[in-house]
């Protein structure tokens, strides 16, 4: 372990850091730091901490793994007493990485849960393949991944020497793998006491919610649609059997508030949790009451109902406290102490429940199924054509779709008046001419396209004045049906490698920025999961009237893409498709960049 930062003056040669290295791997040595705060073993019984810790820690299924030495330190010392069985503060990482900290981790059985506050991956092989363990493993991930922003980015490549990279490379990843991710150090708290229960999702379609007011439930109820964590569907026998127990005027729902005039409080939320707990809908039940000092005895009211709740259900119940600071933590102790998870605001403790919630719908995930691949000599021509760094013309980047199985636009390349009538009339009346200039990526920034061209007199006017302004190099298309403008692409992470792309498209793809990314490859079920996290996924299902576009044909397009980015990636910077007319019936292709690698 080396606390220090390992900086010195700069010199001729290897520095500080590099030489410790080298040491290190030349005799097979686990090194951890620099620039951190240590360690402690809770199942070893080892500490190595070059700072403050607290004299206990609370034993527990989670590890923890943090790049900042003070979120190491702050959830250590949190009153709410967490449990862990391994805490590393990793710091710099100059020999050993967060990925070998996992597989220390995941080697024990006692290991339920990773936390993991991330500045950057510095062996990304090893934490992907850490990732995936875990989910063999079924041990929950969660990942609070600092540098999301490009004003933190720069501060995370300034403290640690590290590349933050896209952001959109990590939600690919945590998407892939189950990994939960978290906004905030206290949302991290809370999904650890939660998923530190080993009580996991087994059923259902939501929560159910119990509370003891109408404004704090007409909140919560809020703050629920806001960050998407659905209500049980709980069926009509448990409304009727909740309504019997209730207080005159007062009505039985899902969520329920259950108060009333407070009389017979007790009693009805004894049957409120009973019945819930006997709804086959409800994935878990949340006591939702601000857990302020109650005072002796300790052995009825609240602390009691939620100890009674929790032990006659065997599925995931919690008490969450509206308001953090009114968390009495001495009182609420003896509910952590017999295992019922207390989460500490309203909107951590909704984001924890939606984390629960997700979990449940990956781990019912089928395994990625098999996608049709390209021909080998293909796969083959094109790695020679990318290899050899030749630049790709729009026509050239359509071809490569088609060979992948998208259905593209017929187009055509030209470079003079009569080239263009003459492509156009091989493709077909009306056309699009678009300019082919070399270095031009946006073509409509330029004035560079013209479309909805009937005849030859149109293609010569066309061309003459897109030839005069921006070059004779174009390109002659096919008019494609209108259709919804969707985006879609490839794109060439540093850490990750290739990633797919789906979002809006047109000139809404860097306006809206509504975009989802995935690893490759991709079944239909995957792409079609991309599609629905979008914003504009509405807009697919038709609005005012407007047929419904084939969201099928899209999904099939991001499957090829994806055996495409598989195949070709490495080779590839970018490939921007945008957009793709996405009709009734079908799906195309109408336009095409392709970005190689700097040499």
């Amino acid at each position: 372990m080396t606390f220090s930062s390992l900086y010195e003056e700069p010199s001729d040669g290897p520095d500080l850091r590099a030489r410790l290295r080298a040491i290190a791997v030349e005799h097979g040595m686990a090194v951890c730091g620099g620039n951190g705060m240590g360690f402690a073993n809770q199942v070893s019984k080892v500490r190595a901490t070059g700072f403050l810790t607290p004299d206990v820690i609370r034993r527990g299924p989670v590890t923890l793994l943090s790049h900042s030495g003070s979120a190491f330190s702050a959830l250590a010392f949190s009153d709410r007493g967490l449990g862990f069985d391994l805490l590393v503060s990793s710091g710099q990482e100059v020999v050993s990485t967060m990925a070998d900290y996992m597989a220390y981790a995941l080697e024990r059985d006692d290991t339920r849960v990773l936390a993991l506050l991330l500045e950057t991956v510095r062996d990304p092989h090893g934490f992907r393949a850490m990732l995936e363990r875990a989910a063999e493993r079924d041990v929950a991930v969660l990942a609070l991944k600092v540098g999301r922003t490009t004003a933190s980015q720069a501060m995370v490549t300034a403290h640690s020497g590290a590349l933050a990279g896209e952001h959109g490379a990590y939600e690919a990843l945590f998407d892939a793998f189950g990994v939960h991710e978290m906004r905030s150090l206290d949302e991290l708290a809370d999904t650890i006491e939660l998923f530190s229960s080993p009580r996991r999702v087994r059923r259902g379609d939501g929560i159910a919610s119990v509370h003891d007011s109408g404004g704090e439930r007409a909140m919560f109820v809020d703050l629920a649609e806001d960050l998407g964590v659905p209500f049980a569907s709980v069926n009509d026998a448990t409304i009727a059997r909740i309504a019997d127990t209730l207080d005159p005027g007062m009505e039985s729902a899902n969520p329920l508030d259950a108060w009333g005039t407070g009389i017979d409080a007790d009693r009805i939320f004894r049957e409120a949790f009973a019945a819930f707990a006997d709804d086959p809908a409800v994935s878990a039940s949340v006591f939702c009451v601000d857990m302020t000092l109650q005072g002796e005895p300790y052995d009825e009211g609240y602390l009691l109902l939620a100890h009674e709740a929790y032990t006659a259900t065997a599925e995931p119940f919690c008490v969450l406290s509206n308001l953090a600071s009114a968390v009495t933590q001495h009182e609420v102790r003896m509910l952590r102490d017999v295992g019922v998870p207390v989460l500490e605001g309203t909107e951590n403790g909704l984001r924890a429940l939606g984390h629960l919630l997700d979990d449940a719908a990956f781990r019912a995930r089928a395994p990625v199924g098999s996608v049709a691949q390209v021909d080998v000599a293909v796969r083959a021509r094109w790695r020679d054509r990318l290899a050899n760094g030749a630049r790709l013309s729009e026509h050239d980047g359509l071809s490569l779709l088609a060979e992948y199985g998208l259905e593209t636009a017929a187009s055509r390349s030209a470079s003079s008046a009569e080239a263009a009538v003459e492509a156009a009339t091989g493709i077909g009346f009306p056309v699009v001419l678009k300019t082919a200039a070399p270095g031009i990526t946006h073509k409509s920034d330029v004035d560079g396209v013209r479309v909805g061209l009937a005849d030859a007199d149109a293609v010569l006017a066309a061309y003459d004045d897109l030839g005069s302004r921006l070059g004779p190099d174009v390109t002659v298309a096919a008019m494609v049906p209108p259709g919804i403008e969707m985006a879609l692409g490839v794109l060439a992470d540093p850490t990750f490698g290739p990633l797919v792309l789906v979002g809006a498209g047109g000139v809404l793809v860097e306006v809206l920025h509504d975009r989802a990314l995935a690893l490759p490859p991709l079944d239909r079920a995957g792409a079609r999961r991309m599609i629905d996290g979008l914003a504009v996924r509405p807009v697919l299902d038709g609005v005012r009237g407007a047929e419904p576009a084939d969201v099928d044909a899209l999904a099939d397009a991001i499957v090829r893409l994806s055996v495409l980015a598989s195949d070709l990636g490495e080779l590839i910077a970018a490939l921007d498709v945008n957009p793709v007319i996405v009709g009734p019936k079908g799906c195309v292709a109408v336009d095409a960049l392709v970005e190689l690698p700097r040499a």
